[in-house]
């Protein structure tokens, strides 16, 4: 978890979206789909395709102020990384 945050945040695509892949499935990490929706938002937005993917099915289980928290924080990362 720990190298991929560090990998994410240096810009790396994959890792952005094996982060929100992670929190969608609560491996190595506590379950958490605003995270999961976070993360592939972020590698989306940096062209991973598959990253839409992940954040609708996230959405799906996620209701409206949730996908909005998880919007502003994919926007305030993106913000301070990039």
């Amino acid at each position: 978890m720990r190298w991929y945050t560090k990998a994410a945040e240096q810009g790396t695509i994959d890792a952005q979206y094996r982060l929100g892949s992670m929190y969608y499935k609560g491996e190595g990490v506590a379950q958490d789909y605003k995270s999961a929706h976070m993360w592939f938002n972020i590698a989306a937005a940096n062209g991973k395709g598959k990253a839409v993917k992940g954040r609708d099915l996230a959405a799906k289980k996620m209701t409206p102020s949730q996908i909005e928290k998880a919007q502003d924080m994919a926007r305030e990362w993106m913000a301070e990384h990039q």
